[in-house]
């Protein structure tokens, strides 16, 4: 069983800065295809950023030119830099790893865009 654990979340200003991480158990992590989902309350879980295991990237239109997905294949560890925060960017943010057996998901951590 795979376990990730998210870390970054909190409070910021608008145009201010967060930068989440999630650590994974996995062992294989660097062959996978891992990134982050966010979600606020009676809305689906959208994606919001992915990095292959080849360190191609994917980023939802909204998070183009501010959000920055990583991966650290040595920590196990992935992680999204977000600059210029907005406040419609307050959400839940899930990091997920997707291996042959299935999809696995962090706890979440809360980030709240605000004045």
């Amino acid at each position: 069983q795979v376990q990730l654990v998210e870390s970054g979340g909190g409070l910021v200003q608008p145009g201010g800065s967060l930068r989440l991480s999630c650590a994974a158990s996995e062992t294989m992590f660097s062959i996978y295809n891992v990134g982050w989902y966010r979600q606020t309350p009676g809305e689906y879980r959208e994606l919001v950023a992915s990095i292959s295991d080849g360190n191609s990237s994917h980023y939802r239109d909204s998070a183009k030119g501010r959000f920055t997905i990583s991966r650290d294949n040595a920590k196990n560890t992935v992680y999204l830099q977000m600059n210029s925060l907005k406040p419609e960017d307050t959400a839940v943010y899930y990091c997920y790893l997707r291996d042959a057996t299935g999809v696995y998901w962090g706890q979440g951590t809360q980030v709240t865009v605000s004045s």
